[in-house]
């Protein structure tokens, strides 16, 4: 009994080793417009961004609801092998705010 177990693990091994680089990742890419909530001497323009970051984690990863407003436009995922390569482009067509400079 016990030699039959070993084989159905070492199957069970080689089939996972076989397949594990035929997996793929994916990531959800957010574009946000961001607003600084901040007095500065110069005055900041808002901005368009794309990031990896949810609402949430942005916010906070950005200072918080006292240093900056940011609204979700859209959001796509990106899909395929995503190791070490840039955001990838949005499906949609492209969105710049007339005045606002775009950090895509």
């Amino acid at each position: 009994m016990k030699r039959r177990t070993f084989w159905h693990i070492l199957i069970f091994l080689i089939i996972i080793i076989l397949y594990a680089p035929l997996t793929f990742a994916e990531y959800r890419a957010y574009q946000y417009y961001v607003r600084s909530k901040l007095n500065l001497v110069k005055k900041s323009r808002p901005f368009l961004i794309v990031s990896t970051l949810d609402p949430v984690t942005y916010l906070a990863y950005h200072g918080g609801s006292e240093s900056i407003d940011i609204d979700l436009l859209r959001t796509w995922v990106c899909a395929g092998y995503t190791g070490k390569q840039k955001i990838c482009k949005s499906p949609y067509k492209s969105f710049n705010l007339p005045g606002t400079p775009s950090k895509i």
